[in-house]
């Protein structure tokens, strides 16, 4: 989420790492704002479809205006990725802060278990947006373009902590299939009926891994 105040942080005891300073009323009540107007889109959409709701019905529904709508999402497509923001950063994070010695597909494999891992027995509110996106041409391509920006900005930190050059092909490689394998073993769990999404992640980044580390101890 956007942020309007800068944030500070708080002195620990005993050399520990800084506390993040808690977000103050302001910037709590902007994200409240931005919750509310997704939630209601979001809503909305999968009632109607996305291409029969317009804007305004989904300020009105929120309770704010057309005009502070567009303060938070400059386009429509982007209510229905309203954490696209927080998911990039994140996945950078979980790469550049992970702990010494843990190689970068097993931090983003554990970043994968705890953050975007759907529920075992199926989310019928997550089955039903992938639906709409599936099914929607405008969030098709905006999910897309999304995909490919969340790439770029992952492989360009996976080349940084690795040593690789910035075009190294094996880290956009790294950060396309490390971004995909949330939903392959959901695909994978939904069409054999059985297991569940943790085994499956967690097999997908044994492989990934396997071949990073082949690739990164080459000469």
């Amino acid at each position: 989420m956007p942020d309007t105040e800068p944030h500070g942080t708080a002195p620990a005891p005993g050399g520990a790492p800084p506390a993040p300073t808690p977000p103050g009323r302001r910037e709590r009540k902007k994200a409240a704002t931005r919750r509310a107007i997704a939630d209601a889109a979001l809503r909305l959409f999968l009632e109607r479809g996305y291409d029969d709701v317009g804007i305004r019905e989904i300020a009105e529904a929120a309770d704010v205006s057309t005009t502070t709508l567009f303060k938070h999402f400059p386009v429509k497509e982007a209510l229905v990725f309203d954490e696209e923001a927080d998911l990039e950063a994140h996945l950078i994070a979980a790469v550049r802060e992970r702990p010494p010695g843990q190689s970068v597909p097993a931090a983003l494999r554990e970043h994968a278990l705890r953050h975007r891992r759907a529920a075992d027995g199926g989310d019928p509110r997550f089955t039903a947006f992938l639906g709409l996106v599936d099914s929607t041409p405008a969030l098709r391509d905006y999910h897309q373009a999304m995909w490919l920006r969340h790439t770029a900005a992952l492989a360009r930190a996976v080349a940084e902590e690795s040593g690789l050059a910035p075009d190294d092909p094996a880290c956009t490689a790294l950060a396309h299939f490390a971004l995909e394998a949330p939903r392959a073993a959901l695909i994978h769990v939904d069409g054999h009926g059985h297991g569940d999404t943790r085994e499956a992640l967690i097999r997908t980044f044994d492989l990934l891994d396997a071949g990073w580390q082949a690739i990164t101890a080459r000469p």
